[in-house]
């Protein structure tokens, strides 16, 4: 559903150049929740400005739903046409709300029909639909200043839906919300990305969200998507930061003859006593240094980080023992800690 390929921008300002986006390949299949995750200035806001071209990319593409975006930009006034009605089907929801204080709830969500060239009753009729549908039906001739936080991001969302977009865009939806409003925003976000079929892609520095509501993931560094792929397939990848970020479990050797290992549990081996039986089956003591288990898009999900005493080589075996009952193994080392997407870890 949206493809960038070879994406970069790059800002000038007084004779500097500061580059935001270097070269970003990134996919995104129709109807996921896509999170992209980061460290503040890794480029995300960048990115989703260029993928609904609210910012021209300095160099490479941008497809939505087949169509390449970047070749309508600046070509005259059919291929502005063209981009506007393209821009129509992607909805975008903004961290600080972005509402128009001097109009009512309604008004603002039949701002973009009002653009759109809907009629009076069309405009209504849509509204009222989709405030019923964020949960709002009795906000309509509120204004903004009227609503909690969380209201008026779900307002934001009803605004963003007006068009029928196929693809919702969401840059630090939840940043400026409590902990609980943001757990019934990502929780309505996941639910509209069920019943309407709709691709959401979110820009977050919040594990947590990618956690929540997210079947895949990319992490970005300096510009570069420097790991993506579902949540699934980066839990079983060794050495993944987004998964050790995603369960940060600490803890380190406590000695040089010490074989430090971490091990990822899914589904139903999450539930199983593996430890135990490998302390039992090779008499050998077992130190837990650190463990998570959390639900992650529905699925079971723990990491523990164990200490076996005695070096790599003296450890082939109960190394062997784990892997076969379908665990994901990662050998660390007595001085080796995966490295974590720091604020996302906190």
């Amino acid at each position: 559903m949206i493809t960038t390929s070879g994406l970069s921008k790059v800002y000038r300002s007084r004779g500097r150049e500061v580059t935001a986006l270097d070269g970003v390949d990134l996919h995104v299949r129709e109807g996921e929740v896509f999170g992209v995750i980061g460290q503040s200035g890794a480029g995300k806001s960048s990115l989703i400005r260029c993928i609904n071209l609210l910012e021209r990319p300095t160099a490479g593409t941008v497809t939505v739903d087949g169509q390449d975006l970047t070749a309508l930009a600046g070509r005259g006034p059919r291929a502005g046409r063209e981009l506007r009605r393209a821009r129509s089907r992607i909805g975008m929801v903004f961290q600080h709300f972005n509402l128009l204080s001097s109009r009512t709830v309604q008004d603002n969500v039949e701002l973009p029909l009002e653009i759109l060239g809907k009629s009076g009753r069309q405009r209504s009729a849509k509204a009222l639909e989709l405030l019923d549908l964020v949960g709002l039906a009795d906000k309509a001739s509120a204004y903004p200043a009227q609503l909690s936080g969380g209201q008026k991001q779900r307002v934001g969302i009803a605004r963003a839906l007006a068009g029928d977009p196929k693809v919702l865009l969401s840059d630090e939806a939840t940043s400026a919300l409590d902990p609980e409003t943001t757990r019934s925003i990502l929780q309505l976000l996941r639910d509209l990305n069920r019943q309407l079929g709709l691709t959401v892609l979110l820009i977050t520095h919040e594990m947590d969200v990618v956690k929540s509501v997210c079947d895949s993931a990319a992490l970005m560094e300096k510009g570069r998507i420097v790991e993506s792929g579902t949540v699934s397939e980066l839990l079983a990848t060794p050495g993944s930061e987004l998964a050790a970020a995603l369960f940060p479990i600490g803890g380190e050797a406590t000695g040089d003859d010490r074989t430090v290992v971490d091990v990822t549990f899914h589904g139903d081996a999450a539930t199983q006593p593996v430890i135990s039986q490998l302390s039992r089956t090779y008499n050998i003591d077992i130190s837990i240094l650190g463990a998570a288990i959390d639900t992650v898009g529905g699925l079971q999900v723990g990491r523990m980080r164990i200490e076996l005493p005695g070096r790599y080589e003296d450890n082939v075996v109960p190394i062997g023992f784990l892997r076969e009952q379908g665990l994901q193994i990662d050998v660390l080392g007595s001085d080796a800690t995966p490295a974590l997407v720091k604020e996302g870890a906190k």
